[in-house]
């Protein structure tokens, strides 16, 4: 069996794919100051669902939000842990120098997240190293008082980013070897083990990041393997930024691979069902609670990019292409100033929630508005056991509609158009802004409040087809149970010109392949390479990619050591990198320059694991026969159809309907309809 389980900011979900490819699913109330508290109780509704135990389960993956929740709510008053930054003499003030660019450009004065490591636990190495090796050697006589004053100063963390160490490592290893003889019990990250490229501020942000959260996350890590082991289960595997798992003891030592671990696992779960509906072109949006991730799948693949920024903080890590809003179902509605309706970023979360889940909430969310309109059902209640109070959303529409002036339903109606709009802007950001046509694409909404949105933003983008898929409420989760192992390794190559060969691409390539795979600790089933490429004198980079399987992977691993790259990798001749590269920037930009020189600035690559094979049937839901509702469209209530439990394949479905799944809902607008495939997706189309 494989067991899933994603933590969101309201609900926890937990997925066990067992053997035959029986899907059972369950969730559980988030519990944000603990968080293996509510892993544990979906964890154990899960497997009392399946009648299964915790000895069945052969692999437990895990996405969280612990460090992104840290980072988000990092003050200068309450840091994550007491964190000390070690940087070359002179540089030690390049984490609040950044660069230099205003965070908003029409607020003169607002300023951007303020450093981890506050003015006086930031200390000078007595060293210089260049581009090309040592300006000044390492003293070790003057680390002395550097040391000292890292001991009176009692950090939990420490991290040490120094000048060039990506290219030249030893002062940095060696002032970490002095450091961990001095300072044993505390935390160390160091920028070259964690980030292998150039751009000293993104380096220093990333390892500074690195330092601060690995304390919390070990601790979670160890009580959540703790609880974990008194059920019978093995300790969990986490899920990264980049979409692959590693080992709880790799993810404790490196918190920033984890910052974007929850939205990756929905990736996942989505290529996983885009594969089998036969769709290589796909938009996604994940709807929860708190927020909305946008995604785009194109020829099959996720893009990746190592640019994110969390909380305003650079993180120069692999990651997956994910655009996060504030817009989820407990986003709160609110009016401004000006008087007029907005929606989020603030969040109702699990406690007290939305006002209609009757726990304290007051004011009026997402999901309270889909209640007055009928798009959500008081009757039955939410999965996870929550029970839905129409009369407190009612109360709580009606009190900003006061506040606006109009009529509940039209609040109501003007707090989904809101929040859709918000999410609209999202995926016009991941296509139309970097040119790529939305129409050409099917549109798959998951997460619990996904479903609810999607034709409607299917038809604002000119999508003719959404995929609504059976698991699309935990979507997140089944991803994690699909997830396979991976490992990264990065260096900044610089190459242009008579340096720019096949030999040297070649080279460079093997080293960073080795040790991907060493670190993976089993054979590779395929290695991604990603080539960052740019014109010389440009101060950006845009990515080509290339998948090679096991014909044409690397010494050391899936051929015999020595053996070199076969000749069939194509992405080793630089003119094909270099014409690669030239499409890619007239896509994005709208020309190529012929006579500028193309300069290979960065090489990435991914040793990746086999992942589980999945033969996914039904879950174990009772199908309730259907009837009919009231919905809520243009201000008119409407006879819409309604269908309750899990669609059995070939059900038939014409809007307005409404479709209450085991974990979410999906509401079909008049004008679109569909049926339900052998897999269980909703395939839906636009029919006007």
């Amino acid at each position: 069996m494989l067991l899933g389980v994603d933590v969101g900011g309201t609900f926890t979900d937990a997925v066990l794919v067992e053997d035959d490819g029986t899907t059972v699913t369950a969730k559980a109330p988030s519990t944000p100051g603990e968080q293996q508290k509510g892993v544990m109780e979906a964890i154990e509704a899960v497997l009392e669902r399946a009648g299964a135990h915790a000895g069945q389960v052969e692999r437990f993956a895990h996405g969280m939000t612990v460090a992104t929740n840290a980072l988000l709510e990092f003050s200068q008053d309450r840091p994550p842990v007491r964190t000390a930054l070690v940087a070359t003499e002179g540089f030690t003030d390049v984490i609040e120098l950044g660069r230099q660019a205003r965070p908003s450009l029409y607020r003169l004065c607002e300023r951007g997240p303020p450093p981890l490591v506050p003015p006086e636990l930031r200390v000078g190495a007595p060293e210089r190293m260049g581009p090309n090796g040592p300006l000044r050697e390492l003293e070790e006589d003057a680390t002395d008082e550097l040391l000292e004053r890292l001991a009176r100063a009692a950090p939990e963390a420490v991290a040490v980013v120094l000048l060039h160490s990506y290219a030249h490592p030893q002062h940095e290893r060696r002032l970490g070897e002095l450091i961990r003889e001095r300072l044993p019990h505390v935390h160390l990250s160091l920028s070259h083990e964690l980030v292998g490229t150039f751009r000293e501020y993104e380096r220093a942000s990333t390892t500074e990041v690195d330092a601060a959260l690995s304390p919390l996350l070990k601790t979670y890590l160890e009580r959540l393997g703790a609880r974990a082991g008194e059920l019978g289960l093995a300790s969990p595997q986490v899920m990264q930024s980049s979409g692959g798992l590693t080992d709880a003891r790799r993810a404790a030592e490196h918190a920033a691979l984890t910052v974007l671990s929850g939205p990756a696992g929905g990736v996942g779960g989505a290529l996983l069902l885009s594969e089998r509906a036969g769709e290589r072109n796909v938009l996604c949006f994940d709807m929860g609670g708190t927020s909305c991730d946008v995604c785009v799948i194109a020829e099959g693949r996720v893009a990746e990019t190592a640019e994110r920024k969390v909380a305003g903080r650079p993180i120069a890590l692999p990651a997956l292409d994910i655009h996060t809003v504030g817009a989820g179902g407990g986003s709160i509605a609110w009016r401004d100033a000006g008087g007029a309706l907005r929606v989020g970023p603030e969040s109702a979360g699990a406690n007290p929630g939305p006002a209609c889940y009757g726990l304290g909430g007051e004011r009026a969310t997402v999901t309270d508005a889909n209640l007055v309109l009928g798009r959500l059902l008081a009757e039955g209640g939410l999965a996870g056991g929550v029970k839905l109070d129409g009369a407190a959303a009612e109360r709580a529409v009606g009190a900003l509609a006061g506040e606006l002036g109009l009529e509940s339903i039209a609040c109501a109606e003007g707090i989904v158009k809101v929040a859709e709009s918000e999410m609209l802007r999202a995926l016009t950001v991941m296509t139309v802004e970097r040119g790529v046509d939305p129409r050409g694409f099917a549109m798959m909404p998951f997460g619990g409040a996904g479903p609810l949105h999607a034709a409607a933003m299917a038809e604002a983008l000119g999508i003719e087809r959404v995929l609504c898929p059976r698991a699309c409420g935990v979507l997140s989760a089944l991803g994690l149970a699909a997830a396979a192992p991976r490992r990264d390794a990065s260096g900044t190559v610089m190459l242009c010109g008579d340096a720019f060969t096949r030999e040297r691409v070649e080279h460079e390539l093997e080293r960073l392949a080795r040790r991907a795979r060493a670190e993976l600790d089993e054979p590779p089933e395929r290695i991604d390479v990603r080539y960052e490429l740019r014109y010389r004198g440009q101060s950006f980079e845009l990515t080509v990619d290339e998948e090679l399987d096991q014909g044409e992977c690397f010494a050391g691993g899936v051929v015999p050591p020595g053996d070199r790259l076969t000749e069939s990798a194509r992405t080793l001749d630089p003119e094909h990198l270099v014409e690669a590269f030239e499409e890619a920037h007239e896509q994005h930009y709208g020309y190529r320059d012929q006579r500028a020189e193309v300069e290979l600035v960065n090489v990435r690559v991914s040793a990746i694991g086999a992942r589980p094979t999945l033969s996914l049937h039904a879950m174990r839901e009772e199908r309730a026969p259907h009837g009919s509702t009231r919905v809520v469209f243009g201000g008119k209530r409407m006879e819409a159809e309604l269908w309750r439990g899990e669609l059995p394949a070939g059900v038939r479905l014409e809007g307005p309907a409404v479709c209450a799944m085991p974990e979410s809902t999906l509401l079909v607008a008049p004008g679109w309809g569909g049926a339900v495939d052998e897999h269980g997706t909703i395939a839906l189309e636009r029919r006007s």
